[in-house]
C-alpha cells in the first residue's frame, strides 16, 4: 500500500500559486493583467495562457518612468498609477483592449498600489472588470500625500506633467505608425 495523502504541486507548496484562482482567471478566456510588486519596483504584464505555458504580450516596469522624467520612488501610489497608464497605452497600441486583473497571492487591500495601477490602465482606455470602491483616493494618486510629507509641492506638478507626456507621446507613436502604413500602401 502506498501513502494515504497527496503531495500538493510544488508552486502551491512554495506559496506561489493559488490554482483555484488561476483556473477561474483562465476560464474567462481573456488575457490577464498581472500586477506584481517587489520592494523597489512594480511590474505590470499582459499575459495570455496557452497549453504550452503563459505568453507575455506586453510588459512595463516602474523603472521605465525615469525615461519620462519621473524622479520619485518607483513603488509608491503615483508611480503605480503612471505605470498602469503607460501599460494601458502600450497594450492599446498593441491592439489589446481588455483583460482580467490578476494580483496573485497578494491580499486585496482597498486603496493599495495594485489598484492604483489598475486605475491607470483603466484611464488609458482598457476594459478591465473592477469595483469602484477599491481605488485609492485621488489625493494619493496625484502625490499630494508625498508633497505634504516632504513639503515640496513640485511633486504634484511632476506627476501631472508625466501623465500628460505619457498620453501625448504614446498617441504620437501610434499616429506615426499609421502614417508609415499609409505611405507604404
Amino acid at each position: 500500500m502506498g501513502p494515504s495523502y497527496r503531495v500538493p504541486f510544488r508552486r502551491r507548496r512554495e506559496g506561489k500559486t493559488n490554482y483555484r484562482r488561476r483556473l477561474r482567471l483562465l476560464l474567462s478566456r481573456k488575457p490577464r493583467v498581472v500586477v506584481r510588486r517587489s520592494n523597489k519596483y512594480l511590474k505590470i504584464q499582459l499575459v495570455s495562457a496557452d497549453k504550452h505555458g503563459d505568453n507575455t504580450l506586453v510588459a512595463v516596469m516602474s523603472s521605465e518612468l525615469s525615461h519620462y522624467g519621473y524622479e520619485g520612488g518607483k513603488n509608491n501610489c503615483p508611480c503605480a498609477y503612471l505605470t498602469g497608464l503607460l501599460f494601458g497605452k502600450r497594450a492599446l497600441e498593441a491592439d489589446f483592449t481588455e483583460g482580467v486583473l490578476d494580483i496573485g497571492r497578494y491580499t486585496p487591500a482597498h486603496g493599495s498600489n495594485v489598484y492604483a495601477a489598475l486605475k491607470g490602465a483603466l484611464d488609458s482606455g482598457m476594459r478591465i472588470p473592477f469595483d469602484q470602491g477599491v481605488f485609492p483616493p485621488e489625493e494619493r494618486i496625484s502625490g499630494e500625500h508625498i508633497a505634504a510629507y516632504t513639503e515640496d509641492p513640485s511633486i504634484i506638478n511632476m506627476v501631472r506633467a508625466i501623465k500628460e507626456k505619457i498620453i501625448k507621446e504614446v498617441g504620437e507613436e501610434k499616429g506615426e505608425e499609421k502614417k508609415k502604413e499609409a505611405q507604404a500602401e
